[in-house]
C-alpha cells in the first residue's frame, strides 16, 4: 500500500500514490488554480511595454495567490506616495524562484506544457518592463511639476487680488474741495435750523391742553364703564402707599412662617413616594380622605378573614340569620 500524500489542491489526503494527479477531480482543480491566476497575468503582460505610474491608494496593497509557489504576492510596487501598476506581479513572475517553482509544480501536477509559458515572464520582457518603468516615472514628475506650477500661480494670483483690496482700504481718501465743503456746511446748518423750528412747533403744542375724548361719539366701538376709583383709598396718582408696600408692612408686623410647614412637607414626601409606584395598581385612585364606615367591604367571599372555608361559612350564616331577625323585631 502506497504511503499517504497531501494534496494542496484538493485539500485532501490521498492512498493512491502518483494516480491521484490523473484524476478528474484533481486536473478540474488545477485547472481552475489557474485560471484564477491567468487573467492577472495577462494585465501584467500588457503593462511591459507601458507602465503606468499612479498615486498611492490603499487599494494597491492587495494581494494575489501563487498556485505555483504557494504563497501570496503584491500585485503592485509601490515607493513613498507613487504605485506601479502590476510591477510587484511582474517581478515576482521574472525571479528564479518562481521559474523553478512553476516547473515543479508542472511536473507534479502534470498540467500541460502549452501554459507553462503563461505564468512565466523572460529577462529580457523583464528589462523592457524597467525601461518603460523610468519613462513613466518622469512623465510622471513633469505632469506633477505642471500642475505645481499651476497652483503656485493661482495662489499668486489669489494673493495678489488681497494686497490689492488691502491696499485700497488702507490708502488716504482724497482731501475735500474747500467750495464743496462751505457749501456742504450751508445745506446742514439750513437742515439744523428747520429741524429746530420742526422741534418748536412740537413743543408748543404738548403745552396746549389736550382735550377730553368723548367716548359716546358715533363710530367709537369703545364701552365706557365709568371711573373705577374706589372713595376713600388712594392710589399711586395720588400719593398712596402701593400694595406691595403694605403687604410687605404686615408680613413684617406678623410672625408668619416662611416657606411650607412641615405637615405640608410630609404630604409632599409622601406623593413622591407614591409616584414611584406603578399608576394602574389597585386602589391608586381612591381617596383616603374620605369617611367611611367599618362595613364598606364585601361581606361575601371571606376573602379577607384568615381561617377555613367552614368557619367562613358558618359565619356568614349566623350574619344572614341575624340580619333576618331585625326587620321581625321591629314589627314586633
Amino acid at each position: 500500500m502506497a504511503p499517504p500524500q497531501r494534496c494542496p489542491l484538493c485539500r485532501q489526503t490521498f492512498f493512491c500514490g502518483r494516480g491521484h494527479v490523473y484524476s478528474r477531480k484533481h486536473q478540474r482543480q488545477l485547472k481552475e488554480a489557474l485560471e484564477r491566476l491567468l487573467p492577472q497575468v495577462e494585465a501584467a503582460r500588457k503593462a511591459v511595454r507601458a507602465a503606468q505610474v499612479e498615486r498611492y491608494v490603499p487599494e494597491h496593497d492587495r494581494c494575489c495567490w501563487c498556485p505555483c509557489c504557494g504563497c501570496e504576492v503584491r500585485k503592485h510596487l509601490s515607493h513613498g506616495n507613487l504605485t506601479v501598476l502590476h510591477g510587484g506581479l511582474l517581478e515576482h513572475l521574472a525571479s528564479p524562484e518562481h521559474k523553478k517553482a512553476t516547473n515543479k509544480f508542472w511536473w507534479e501536477n502534470k498540467a500541460s506544457a502549452q501554459m507553462k509559458e503563461k505564468f512565466l515572464i523572460s529577462p529580457q520582457d523583464y528589462a523592457r518592463f524597467k525601461k518603460s518603468m523610468v519613462k513613466s516615472l518622469d512623465s510622471y514628475e513633469e505632469k506633477e511639476d505642471e500642475v505645481i506650477k499651476e497652483m503656485a500661480a493661482q495662489i499668486r494670483e489669489i494673493e495678489q487680488s488681497r494686497q490689492e483690496v488691502v491696499r485700497s482700504v488702507l490708502e488716504p481718501q482724497a482731501e475735500p474741495d474747500p467750495e464743496e465743503g462751505s457749501s456742504a456746511l450751508g445745506s446742514w446748518e439750513a437742515a439744523n435750523g428747520h429741524v429746530a423750528s420742526s422741534s418748536q412747533q412740537v413743543s408748543h403744542l404738548d403745552l396746549q391742553r389736550v382735550p377730553e375724548l368723548d367716548w359716546m361719539e358715533t363710530g367709537q366701538h369703545l364701552t365706557f364703564i365709568g371711573h373705577q376709583d374706589t372713595p376713600g383709598v388712594g392710589n399711586i396718582h395720588s400719593g398712596a402707599t402701593p400694595p406691595w408696600m403694605i403687604q410687605e408692612e404686615e408680613h413684617s408686623s406678623g410672625n408668619l412662617p416662611i416657606g411650607p410647614s412641615y405637615e405640608e412637607f410630609l404630604r409632599e414626601k409622601e406623593k413622591q413616594k407614591l409616584k414611584k409606584l406603578p399608576p394602574e395598581r389597585v386602589g391608586a385612585n381612591f381617596d383616603h380622605s374620605s369617611n367611611t364606615s367599618a362595613g364598606w367591604l364585601p361581606s361575601f367571599g371571606r376573602v379577607w378573614n384568615n381561617g377555613r372555608r367552614w368557619q367562613s361559612r358558618h359565619q356568614f350564616k349566623t350574619e344572614a340569620a341575624t340580619r333576618s331577625k331585625q326587620p321581625h323585631k321591629g314589627k314586633s
